[in-house]
């Protein structure tokens, strides 16, 4: 920046402290970050006139600095147009000159101005004035390309966790936005691999589309310590992504780069990014983690955009089957356009879990069919952390092959240690098997990688709920409540903890609003349990009958019967259904020993005997 005699300047409603880089408005400062107050001051320097973006970049990165600085100006200049309020489209204070650079249209009270020349020096010292002054700047030269490469050697690693915010569609098309946000997640999983880095969420990043949150903000609500950012567009068989990286605190511009590739090789060119990024933050890669980056097959373009809009499909409203049949469709399509696409094959046994999980088909028609799918993800590229995690749920809800379940959810959490999917499957893992204290640690993990997610939190209460800490489960579940106060999960938890208590009428509060709420008709077992439980053994006698017509057309489980029978206290018809449980291999056997309903049958040898069938391994 120029010197200036003045401390400040005035611009418009605006003052701006050119020592301290804080914008004041109406009593309120701000403090600018590094790049949005170098554009500022060169615009102050030049009121009303053009400042190019060739002069915008070298006051922000110098002759020397080889980085495609496009984006990097575009985010300074939003940045500061949204710290004065202004637009692009209708601007107040700084007009974009097309193909040219930028100009502050604003009155300026004092123009920044340079320091008055320094005079030249005698004649008679001239020679000898230039001859010093050469060595000094040759010297000064040395000295900062020395101390640069000092700075890069020794540099410690400061980041260690970072969020991929949603990449800007730029294609001008409101319907490729499926693109760009297909994008963010592939680069989220890529980097998700790499154990040095706490990598947060698609989930919880998704909250920050469109947002005008300043980047510390969006940090410090995320903890983390930087930020990744850009644009995708995509143009026929070629996508072209624009990156750049961010240090949250002190706010730094650390790296940025365009690419541009055949949409052929998407899948390489997300792993080459990942692996750009890693090296500037000079991450703790290990070979294995290097590998995964390193290797990517070809993709079809038309099995990529299949893939693309199964995953739209499937990250909608989970809980409509034609969502889910929609996904599955898709995700077969792009295995069909390209046989080894292994992602395509993940995503045909997650839709086939999710119907099975959700009583949608019968567990014989959804799991077995999610366990081929698994299994040719893993066969195609066994480093596929999805793969692992899919295989990790049929082995738990349908084959009850607890060794198996366990050492896939090991190695989907080992291959995705950022993946918060793999580390809730391998929490519910735990929670059928009664290990409950690695349950709630694995569950932890899941928030501490997805940490806005409402919908994986009621899992802590659930903990508390196994262990038989039920003010604590009421207390966790109501602190989800206060958040959210649909969340089903928290309810069904809060209703079951009231029940043991013997609160039952605030059991069936909780129920009635799951009913009001879920569209899920496996929460009819739950409610016809609290009724039953409660005394109103009319009321739970009319949720079986309405699970028998029901049954006529659509799957009822038989273990949400049995749970009915529990509340009425009818041990043979219990039993009679938690046998043909075992039977149709219903998927929520697999928590048989966690429901407080069946307690008081633990004892029972003919209870004992389904544990046995069902292989659980001895506690």
């Amino acid at each position: 920046m120029p010197p200036s005699n003045a401390r400040t300047v005035r611009f418009g409603p605006f003052q701006l402290d050119l020592h301290a880089a804080e914008l004041s408005h109406n009593g309120s400062r701000t403090k600018l970050p590094e790049q949005p107050f170098q554009v500022l001051v060169a615009l102050l320097e030049h009121p009303g006139d053009v400042v190019s973006r060739d002069e915008l970049r070298q006051r922000l990165w110098g002759s020397n600095t080889f980085v495609d600085f496009e984006q990097g100006l575009n985010t300074a200049v939003k940045r500061l147009r949204d710290l004065l309020g202004d637009s692009a489209e209708k601007p107040q204070y700084i007009e974009t000159v097309p193909h040219r650079g930028y100009r502050l249209i604003v009155a300026v009270e004092k123009p920044i101005t340079t320091a008055a020349p320094i005079s030249a020096p005698p004649a008679r010292w001239r020679m000898m004035w230039l001859a010093v002054s050469t060595l000094l700047i040759v010297a000064l030269a040395a000295g900062l390309v020395w101390r640069q490469r000092l700075r890069e050697h020794l540099r410690p690693v400061k980041i260690e966790s970072l969020a991929v915010l949603p990449l800007e569609n730029l294609s001008g098309n409101p319907n490729e936005e499926y693109f760009s946000d297909g994008m963010t997640e592939a680069l989220i999983t890529e980097l998700g691999k790499v154990q040095a880095l706490r990598v947060i969420s698609r989930q919880s990043v998704m909250h920050y589309k469109g947002t005008n949150k300043t980047m510390p903000q969006i940090a410090r609500e995320l903890h983390v310590d930087a930020v990744v950012e850009g644009s995708a567009t995509r143009a026929g068989d070629k996508v072209r992504i624009t990156m750049q990286l961010v240090q949250a605190n002190p706010e730094h511009h650390l790296w940025s780069e365009s690419y541009e590739r055949d949409l052929h090789d998407v899948i390489a060119l997300q792993r080459e990014v990942s692996q750009a990024i890693v090296a500037e933050i000079r991450g703790k890669v290990t070979p294995a983690e290097r590998a995964s980056l390193a290797g990517a097959h070809r993709v079809n373009p038309q099995a990529y955009d299949a893939y693309l809009t199964g995953q739209l499909y499937l990250h909608g409203d989970i809980g409509v089957g034609d969502r889910l049949t929609k996904s599955i469709h898709s995700f077969e399509e792009a295995t069909q356009r390209d046989p080894n696409f292994a992602l395509a094959y993940v995503g045909v046994a997650d839709g086939y879990i999710l119907l099975g999980d959700w009583d949608l088909v019968p567990p014989q028609e959804a799991f077995p069919k999610a366990r081929t799918a698994a299994l040719k993800a893993i066969e195609i590229d066994s480093t596929v952390a999805g793969g692992h995690t899919a295989l990790g749920w049929v082995k738990t809800l349908y084959d009850w092959d607890w060794p198996a379940a366990e050492y896939e959810f090991r190695q989907a959490t080992k291959l995705g240690p950022s993946d918060s999917d793999a580390h809730e499957g391998f929490g519910q893992y735990f929670v059928a098997v009664g290990r409950y204290g690695e349950a709630e640690e694995e569950f932890k993990k899941a928030l501490e990688f997805d940490p806005l997610s409402i919908a994986r939190r009621p899992y802590l209460g659930k903990c508390s709920l196994l262990k038989r800490r039920y003010d604590e489960t009421i207390e966790r579940e109501r602190a989800v409540l206060d958040i959210d106060p649909n969340n089903a999960k928290a309810l069904i938890f809060l209703a079951e903890a009231h029940v043991v208590k013997g609160e039952f009428e605030s059991a069936i509060q909780e129920m009635e609003r799951v009913g009001a709420i879920s569209q899920n008709k496996g929460t009819l077992g739950l409610i016809g349990y609290v009724y039953a439980a409660a005394g109103r053994k009319q009321r739970a006698r009319k949720v079986l009958a309405q699970m028998e017509n029901l049954s006529q057309n659509v799957y009822i489980s038989p273990f949400n019967r049995a749970i009915v029978y529990a509340g009425l206290g009818e041990n043979e018809e219990v039993l009679r259904w938690l046998e043909k449980g075992v039977e149709e291999r219903d998927h929520d056997m697999a928590f048989l020993t966690r429901w407080t309903m069946f307690y008081r049958l633990h004892s029972d040898p003919r209870f004992l005997d389904l544990i046995r069938k069902m292989n659980f391994p001895q506690q």
